[in-house]
Formats: structure tokens, sequence, C-alpha cells
């Protein structure tokens, strides 16, 4: 797929950096609960760890306990949804629409109003506050 920014993966490993290219590039994991942002609920806006474009407002952050930050709703045309079936399991792989970057993944067990639990990679995002 084309996005609107294109790196090489020599240009993304360079400026991420190898843990973050590890998570961002070529869709790893944080251990739980080690994620600078999974117990953070400060104001601002979480953007993209690759790239910058915002993903998802702090007033949709929650404490789900499940290890990773958590939010209910992201910003609208921010975030591409991609069938995953790695490791014998069905879930929804969430990218950043601007560059395809991992983030995590989306659940629809989340219990807010909206049924919905992303999933995310501390490393994958930046808070801006």
């Amino acid at each position: 797929m084309k996005y609107p920014i294109e790196k090489s993966e020599e240009q993304w490993l360079a400026e991420l950096g190898p843990e973050r290219y590890r998570i961002l590039r070529m869709k790893g994991t944080e251990a739980p609960n080690t994620g600078a942002y999974n117990l953070t609920f400060d104001q601002g806006t979480y953007c993209c760890g690759a790239c910058g474009e915002p993903l998802f407002e702090s007033n949709s952050k929650f404490k789900s306990s499940c290890g990773w930050p958590s939010f209910d709703e992201s910003i609208p045309g921010r975030i591409e949804y991609v069938k995953d079936t790695t490791f014998g399991m069905i879930r929804t792989e969430i990218l950043c629409a601007n560059c395809g970057s991992h983030l995590g993944h989306v659940f629809d067990d989340g219990p807010t109003q909206t049924g919905i639990r992303y999933c995310v990679n501390s490393a994958s995002v930046d808070l801006k506050k």
C-alpha cells in the first residue's frame, strides 16, 4: 500500500533506532507493563512515533489493566485496519494511515460506551502535551 509518507527501511531504522524500528516497522510489541505511556494520563495528543501524525486524544485513553496503553476511539481517518492472522489468532492490526507504521491491535472488548479497545505500544506513539 502507498502512504503519504514513504521512506526506505534504512531511513526508518536510522530515524527510529533499533527498538522503535522493531515495533513500528517490523510489527513487534513491547513487553506488557513496560511502556512509558501504560499508566500515563496526562492531557494531550498521542501522535505516531514514526511520522508525528495525531492518532488519539488523551480523553479517549482509559486504564485497561492489559499492560499497554488503551484508547476507546481514534481520531477519524488516522488509523488503517488490517486483518492479522499471525500466532494462530484472528485480530485486527492498527497502522498509522499516514506512514503505515504498526501501532498495535484493536479489540471489541472495551469497557466504555464505544465497546472498543485500541491496544497500543507505547513505543509506537509520542504524547504531545
